[in-house]
């Protein structure tokens, strides 16, 4: 199957219209997209958009030889005027299947918001999922083979790839193709590098790309560690990295501190922030953690866990430091080095990078900065990818 990008954009299309969003401001040239709209071998069009005849024509391709207008979304706003010739739109009711006389089969799928989703089969066999903006798979038949291809709204829904991927109808051999974009996200790098966390890409409008000819499109990395300071937005970056995935195991490092209401607040706030299908481990035990089979680990944070190693081997202590703690310190750190560079597991870490500030008054203080600079760097020297994130916005080191 050939599929032709008409508009890869939100309903309202980016920039939108009167918006002064730094988003919408930057979205210009190939960033600029319409309304998401997509032609299937020149037979098949999935939602019918203003300008659709137009834009066909600027990627190439024409209308004529449409056979068939499916809506997947409710209309919003003016009417939209169907070119002379093409067929007057319509939608499949949920779970019905339609054939059509160019040699798709189209199948309705229900989905969690208004609107309907739609698998297109091809002559040879290629399956290609397409889901309306902000929709998720409302559940899954059994027996469901995996998708070839598959265009939804990544950055809107990222648990609607979770649930294709815990389906799945979603497998390391699906190319996903992240459409329905809005002004949520910087356009261009930081869109790029969002949708390859979770294992998809954006096209440009009037992109004609083929079912089963994958691109090369990076992997999402296996190991990440995110540095940041104080309140930078590192765990949420992190937090943001796994949230297509199914199964998470979140492991909380912090433990609980009795008394302490704002440290209750806080780890409330990240419980609430997480998806429900995460599952939570308070631990300081990593190494057979990263050394079991499972689910992606989201680690937070190295920082706590370091405090946790320093209490057990007495290094805030002179004496102790220098009768032993540091040998006993630096064993545990390289065996938690060498496991994540042992690991099979999917790993995001998160840590503080500490060693920009003012020099800490007492000397425990800089035995504490001077170790999780250590820690840190041998604990990024084995992953894949390494970001810093300052003021909300995360910054590729490696």
């Amino acid at each position: 199957m050939e599929l032709t990008f008409l508009g890869t954009g939100a309903p309202g299309g980016l920039p939108r219209p009167d918006c002064p969003c730094a988003a919408c401001a930057t979205a210009v040239g190939g960033d600029a997209r319409a309304a998401t709209s997509l032609l299937v071998d020149g037979a098949l069009l999935l939602d019918l958009t203003p300008g659709a005849a137009l834009a066909a024509a600027r990627a190439g391709q024409s209308l004529v030889g449409v056979r068939q207008v499916l809506l997947s979304h409710p209309q919003n706003g003016p009417a939209v005027e169907v070119p002379a010739g093409l067929p007057a739109p319509g939608r499949v009711p949920d779970g019905r299947e339609l054939a059509l006389i160019s040699g798709h089969r189209v199948r309705a799928v229900a989905v969690d918001v208004p609107g309907t989703g739609y698998v297109v089969t091809g002559a040879d066999g290629e399956r290609l999922l397409y889901l309306p903006p902000g929709a998720a798979p409302a559940g899954f038949p059994a027996g469901l083979a995996p998708y070839d291809t598959a265009v939804l709204d990544v950055v809107g829904r990222p648990d609607a790839l979770a649930r294709l991927r815990a389906a799945g109808t979603v497998t390391e051999a699906t190319e996903v193709v992240g459409v329905h974009l809005d002004h949520d996200v910087p356009p261009g790098a930081e869109l790029r590098r969002r949708l390859a966390a979770a294992g998809a890409r954006a096209v440009t409008d009037g992109e004609t790309m083929r079912v089963g000819d994958h691109p090369t499109v990076p992997a999402p990395p296996r190991r990440t560690l995110v540095l940041g300071g104080a309140r930078s937005g590192k765990s949420v970056e992190a937090e943001r990295r796994l949230e297509s995935f199914p199964e998470v195991v979140y492991v909380a490092t912090s433990g609980t501190r009795e008394g302490d209401e704002d440290w209750a607040a806080r780890v409330s706030l990240h419980r609430e922030r997480r998806p429900g299908a995460w599952r939570t481990v308070e631990t300081c035990d990593l190494v057979p953690l990263l050394a079991e089979e499972g689910p992606p680990l989201l680690i937070d944070c190295l920082a706590l866990w370091l405090t946790d190693a320093m209490d057990a081997v007495g290094a805030w202590d002179d004496d102790r430091w220098a009768a032993g703690g540091r040998r006993e310190l630096r064993e545990r750190t390289d065996a938690l080095v060498a496991a994540v560079r042992a690991t099979r597991r999917r790993v995001v870490a998160v840590s503080n990078e500490v060693g920009s500030g003012v020099v800490p008054a007492t000397a425990s203080g800089r035995r504490f900065r001077d170790e999780l600079g250590r820690l840190n760097a041998g604990f990024a020297a084995e992953c894949e990818q390494v970001l810093l994130v300052v003021a909300g916005q995360a910054v590729p080191l490696r």
